[in-house]
């Protein structure tokens, strides 16, 4: 096992499904209350929600609950534990702010941001990819 869990599971292979009812399925399996003390995010182009959990819990242990419960493999849904990473990507950039900006934006503990090692510009996708130094200032 990691020393850093993640806190968040990507849930594969959701096509068909609405946000209401994975949440519904994941407060079943997992015993916790949405909103309270887990939130999803769901990800339609990419076929997959995100489970990440405001209270600390085994998420390797959930995954195993989700692989086990009837409903979950009857949908032919997977669960993973989202690696930790340290680079987001950030979307909706407007096209005249500076790199200066989006550091001192993302390196404010009030945001949850950390220290940051690089900002990507990517002004035709009016997106930049921020890098932090330690993969928990990505919040």
């Amino acid at each position: 096992k990691s020393a850093e869990m993640s806190s968040s599971v990507v849930l594969e292979n959701v096509q068909g499904c609405t946000a209401k009812y994975i949440n519904m399925l994941l407060e079943n399996i997992s015993g916790l209350a949405v909103d309270d003390e887990f939130i999803v995010e769901m990800i339609p182009e990419l076929n997959v929600a995100v489970a990440t959990f405001l209270k600390n819990i085994d998420t390797q242990e959930f995954v195993n609950k989700c692989e086990q419960n009837k409903r979950f493999k009857k949908l032919n849904m997977t669960a993973r534990c989202l690696e930790a990473t340290c680079s987001i990507k950030a979307e909706n950039i407007p096209d005249n702010i500076s790199t200066d900006y989006i550091t001192v934006y993302f390196e404010s503990a009030r945001s949850g941001g950390g220290p940051v090692s690089d900002i990507q510009l990517l002004p035709e996708e009016n997106t930049a990819i921020i890098t932090f130094c330690d993969h928990k200032g990505n919040g």
